[in-house]
């Protein structure tokens, strides 16, 4: 029988497996998403009457994103450093995300491009941008803003996620190299300077932000990677922590996860709290025709952030089987919203801006009515996105893996 005092030891939060928690938490994120989306088009957050400008703050459904790319792909290589097994394959790795982001994304392109882009379908240019998600970095091609065509606006955050997936491994090998400078065993100090990289890494993202509008405004930087690193550093460092939560045998930060994961409410209300500002003019204007300024830019990174990391942190910190987190987000419905949530997310600006220019309504409809047939829609063609792309693209993936690990049979006698 273990001692009262083991027995009292906090559960650390997984840092291996699904979490299904986190999967609802994606589904949120592109949910909130796809309400900014339609209210945009439709017109509502510029309308004066009532409340319609809270619409404004769906656009945390990026930082929400960003968070958690940063927590999951970041973490393989934390516990590297902290617990002294093998850094990913970088091969391996950037396969894995070729494979899991981009047939999906192809799909949508060719659909666009024989539909709404039909006009420039012979435009290699086009094409090319299109595919490599290098569509951001081209400011003078035909598209109506520094975001892309108006159906594939929201891509430009796919842009950003994909050149930070190419530099993590850079990144994570830079932040390693730093932590092991101190030679120690100690979990603990390993931890706290791979922390201490990390916040570096974040703070980049303001001199960034400063360039963009000192001496002379660049606004197409506001589109690129650097500014967004405290966002991706957010998720990193909830990866640093749990990890640490379960490698450290004194238990002290797997104390302060749990602490945080039962004070959730707490942490959701604050999110609440955080969102009203975001969706406010202080953290940029509420319409893309508008030029930013560098004070509400610089907020919207902060502001955006603490409301996304409030929602994540007492899932990501949470021990598996938290009954209150599990109910909220692990429940049959998110967890099948978070599974197709990439192609939600990746369809539903090609089939809002496509209802709202055909049936001629672009800034004059009406979210009440016209939010429930884009959400079915956009479900639609996620699920279908994910049951005839990205599955079978998975499961061939998976048996070449198992292939490869297979070991080669004896030779016979």
């Amino acid at each position: 029988m273990r001692p009262a005092s083991q027995a009292a030891r906090p559960a650390p939060p997984p840092i291996s497996g699904h979490q299904y928690t986190l999967d609802g938490v994606r589904a949120v994120a592109a949910l909130g998403v796809l309400i900014y989306h339609v209210a945009a088009t439709a017109g509502s957050i510029t309308n004066p009457a009532g409340a319609r400008w809270l619409f404004n703050g769906g656009q945390v459904g990026v930082p929400i994103f960003f968070i958690l790319s940063g927590l999951l792909l970041y973490r393989p290589w934390a516990a590297a450093v902290l617990d002294g097994r093998a850094a990913p394959r970088v091969g391996t790795y950037l396969r894995k995300r070729v494979f899991r982001i981009m047939p999906a994304y192809w799909a949508v392109i060719v659909c666009f491009m024989l539909t709404a882009g039909r006009d420039h379908i012979g435009d290699p240019v086009t094409w090319a941008s299109l595919l490599t998600l290098t569509q951001t970095y081209l400011p003078d091609v035909w598209w109506e803003s520094a975001l892309g065509p108006a159906h594939l606006g929201q891509l430009w955050s796919l842009v950003v996620e994909v050149a930070w997936y190419a530099t993590l491994p850079f990144t994570a090998a830079i932040l390693g190299w730093y932590a092991r400078r101190k030679r120690t065993h100690d979990v603990g100090v390993r931890a706290k300077r791979l922390l201490i990289g990390i916040a570096v890494y974040a703070s980049l993202s303001f001199p960034f932000t400063a360039v963009m509008f000192f001496p002379e405004r660049h606004t197409q930087m506001g589109l690129w990677l650097p500014r967004f690193f405290v966002w991706f550093a957010i998720g990193m460092a909830l990866a640093v922590v749990t990890v640490w939560a379960r490698l450290d045998e004194r238990r002290p930060v797997a104390t302060l996860c749990r602490a945080v994961s039962d004070s959730w409410a707490a942490c959701w209300v604050a999110a609440a709290m955080l969102y009203v500002v975001a969706a406010t003019p202080a953290t940029g204007p509420v319409t893309l025709q508008t030029p930013d300024g560098f004070w509400t830019s610089t907020l919207h990174l902060i502001v955006d952030g603490l409301c996304a990391a409030a929602l994540i942190a007492p899932v990501a910190l949470a021990p598996a089987g938290h009954p209150a987190l599990g109910a909220v987000l692990a429940n049959p419905v998110m967890r099948f919203l978070g599974r197709i949530s990439y192609g939600l997310f990746l369809w539903q600006l090609l089939i809002i801006v496509g209802w709202y220019e055909g049936t001629d309504r672009v800034f004059r409809g009406d979210v009440a009515t016209d939010l429930p047939l884009m959400a079915a829609a956009s479900i639609a063609a996620g699920t279908l996105s994910y049951y005839l792309v990205e599955r079978p693209v998975q499961r061939l993936t998976r048996r070449r893996d198992r292939s490869r690990r297979a070991p080669a049979p004896a030779p016979s006698s």
